[in-house]
């Protein structure tokens, strides 16, 4: 009896658990006033592909989190709000600071055009259990890059949505976003980010509502 018992809560989990966070995506998408919180950009694994100007140290120390606190500062031109389709998402940059000036400097670089596609979802989930949320619960949003190109003038982005109490991802997705005209080394990167929540706001939220309908 014990077995039986055991087998039929063992089986009830695995159907059940996978619909719980279903139902956290489905509220995400389907409310205008679900909460969640934009963790920034994570560039500790990112290749910046044929760049032979940039200088890795600066590209660690300064660059990448002057994209992300860009970002959250000409909310203009990155909308983010509007790329979730919410009327307000909080942000919090501090763990994606803190983990970025930790990245290894001396493996930024690369001339290897295969290095713009090697990531795949378990790499994203093996990421995201190295960060330590603290108190942190609920739906986090987190963008992961996993490679810059100059000579293909893209960046290759992981959308990933986060329990960031269970460091459970949610759902993950691989975008690569095209480069604009722009200035110097945080301009230039940055502006394949306003790309790429235009793309999110024009196409990939409706997606992702359809399939969490």
């Amino acid at each position: 009896m014990k077995r039986r018992i055991t087998a039929t809560l063992l089986i009830s989990f695995i159907f059940v658990a996978p619909a719980a966070f279903s139902q956290t995506l489905k509220e995400f998408f389907n409310s205008s006033d679900t909460k969640a919180l934009y963790l920034g950009i994570d560039f500790t694994q990112a290749k910046l592909i044929d760049d032979a100007t940039a200088k890795e140290i600066d590209i660690r120390d300064r660059q990448y989190n002057g994209i992300n606190d860009l970002v959250v500062t000409e909310t203009k031109k990155f909308d983010i709000n509007g790329a979730f389709h919410k009327s307000n998402i909080d942000h919090d940059l501090g763990l994606v600071a803190k983990r970025n000036t930790k990245a290894d400097a001396d493996k930024i670089k690369s001339t290897n055009t295969s290095d713009f596609h090697r990531f795949k979802e378990a790499d994203v989930v093996s990421l995201v259990k190295g960060f330590d949320f603290g108190d942190k619960s609920g739906l986090g949003i987190l963008f992961v890059v996993e490679a810059m190109s100059k000579s293909a003038k893209a960046t290759a982005f992981w959308v990933t949505f986060v329990d960031m109490k269970s460091k459970k991802v949610l759902l993950t997705e691989r975008i690569e976003a095209k480069i604009s005209m722009a200035i110097g080394f945080r301009n230039y990167w940055a502006s394949s980010v306003k790309n790429l929540l235009n793309e999110i706001e024009d196409k990939k939220y409706q997606e992702w509502k359809a399939k969490y309908q």
